[in-house]
């Protein structure tokens, strides 16, 4: 199970509850780049650019999607890359949605987010303008957050689970 979303959809926080109620783990890609790395996302943004960031990035996820058969939680832009997009065609993939409000409150406007630094708001919206088609793409299961909890959150892709196995 794969979780995707932009940033403030709850991808880490839903994936460790997910996690926990499948009894297996979670495996987050930016803690994988940062443990890599031995620094901060952000420190990795303005050190040595997006474009490096995003090779560490697809790395990251190849080896989380080949070594690990839990909950795998992507970075927001993981999408973008067009081999990631084929790794993930064969594999449920869950979108988790989120609202403008929703998102801009669990990142916070003091968010040390690269992409989202200056102007949040607007970055957020060209962000989702950019990737919503590739999230849509990638996804056998959306689920929208709006007003509900990680744990309601996770039960829902559950119950989304349950669905499509029957």
């Amino acid at each position: 199970m794969v979780l995707v979303g932009p940033p403030g959809s709850g991808k880490s926080t839903v994936g460790a509850v997910l996690a926990e109620r499948l009894g297996t783990t979670l495996r987050d890609t930016d803690t994988d780049i940062e443990q890599g790395a031995g620094r901060a996302i952000p420190d990795i943004f303005v050190e040595d650019g997006e474009a490096h960031f995003r090779a560490l990035e697809a790395a990251a996820v190849r080896a989380a999607l080949s070594g690990h058969d839990g909950v795998v939680s992507l970075g927001g832009g993981a999408v973008l890359d067009a081999g990631t997009r084929a790794l993930l065609a064969p594999l449920p993939v869950v979108f988790l949605q989120v609202a403008l409000p929703d998102a801009i409150r669990r990142v916070g406007l003091d968010s040390a987010r690269p992409l989202l630094a200056v102007n949040p708001r607007q970055q957020w919206r060209a962000l989702m303008e950019a990737r919503l088609p590739l999230y849509e793409e990638v996804a056998s299961t959306v689920i929208d957050t709006e007003g509900l909890t990680p744990e309601e959150v996770a039960q829902a892709i559950v119950d989304a689970m349950e669905l499509t196995a029957a």
